[in-house]
This record gives structure tokens, sequence and C-alpha cells, in this order.
């Protein structure tokens, strides 16, 4: 019996609504019976490439759309890729053209190797070209850096923990991390 095929998407943020589903597309027009997805940061926790990592079985295949949705670097890369070939999983790039990947196949392994540090370059060039800007736009006065949300939010959160809203419930409602909530009490309780 063909094991099952199981897509995993991802954007950076929220704001890359197009590119995500357009990666839920491409993956559910590729076959996919299930597609786990997520839109965080390739840098943070993904739990969904965890939970789609987990649920994969021998005779399975995961298919993305490009290896840097996948991966946060190439060693990131040829772990998962060693983890997969050890549970006799498959993986297919969609971007690459190849309809499995045969790990066994070196040439596949380097295609894969070529394909994800272009990709870990590319991310590296972004972010040295946002440094740039960064330095450049403090150069001339006109970067400010992020604006704190939590802190400008402090007298909400500390409102709404009066009134028996939980930390979570606040960071929800508030739009703001669960640790941010906890900072902004903590030093409420540190100052009174």
């Amino acid at each position: 019996m063909p094991g099952m095929t199981i897509g995993y998407a991802r954007s950076s943020t929220a704001e890359q609504e197009t590119g995500y589903d357009a990666q839920v597309r491409d993956l559910k027009a590729a076959g996919c019976e299930r597609v786990f997805g997520e839109k965080v940061s390739s840098i943070g926790v993904r739990p969904q490439l965890d939970e789609a990592l987990r649920f994969v079985r021998d005779g399975d295949t995961i298919v993305v759309t490009k290896p840097d949705r996948l991966a946060r670097s190439i060693v990131d890369l040829l772990r998962i890729v060693s983890d997969l070939k050890a549970r006799k999983v498959g993986l297919r790039v969609l971007s690459m053209g190849l309809s499995t990947l045969d790990h066994s196949n070196p040439t596949t392994a380097l295609t894969l190797s070529i394909l994800g540090s272009v990709a870990e370059f590319e991310r590296a060039m972004m972010l040295e070209r946002q440094k740039e800007g960064i330095a450049k736009a403090k150069a001339h006065g006109k970067y400010t850096g992020r604006q704190p949300t939590a802190r400008a939010k402090a007298a909400d959160i500390l409102r709404m923990a009066e009134g028996g809203k939980t930390r979570e419930r606040i960071a929800m409602e508030l739009k703001v991390s669960k640790a941010s909530v906890y900072r902004v009490l903590a030093d409420a309780r540190a100052g009174a």
C-alpha cells in the first residue's frame, strides 16, 4: 500500500499571505492529502513542521515548494533529509522539478545541498542588506527602531489582569506575546 503525501507550507510572517496561499495551492495540486502549514520565521520554533515530521511514516512522502520552506540552513536541511532517509520517508521539492528525491542517489544529494546552500546564501545577503539599510537610515536620523508594543500597552495589560483575565487571553486580545504580558506584570509587581 503506497504511503501518504504530506505537504508543509511556511511563510515568514502573516503579511506574506499570498505566498503562503500559493504554497498551499501548489501542495494540494501536487496531490498532498494533508498539508501542515504555519506563518512563522524560519529562525523560531516551527511547531507544524515538527508535527508533520512526527506524523509521517515509512513509505510516506513530504512535499515542500522550495528547500528554504523546510529548513533554516544547509545543516538543518541535511539533518532533516537524513532523518527522513532513516525512516524511509520520501522528500519532494516542487521547485526542483523532481517527482521524488531518491535519497540513495548521489546526484540528488548534491543538488539538494547546492540548492540549500543557495537559499542560505540568499538569506544571509538579505540580512546583510537589511543591516546596511538600517545603518544608513540611522546615520540620516530616519531610523528609530521598532516601537515597543507591549510596554506601550502596559496600562491595558494591568487593567485586564486586575479584571481577572488570563495572561493568555490578554496576550491574544492585545496581540502581544505571552512573555511580554508576564514581563509587564512582573515589572509592575517589582515596582509596587
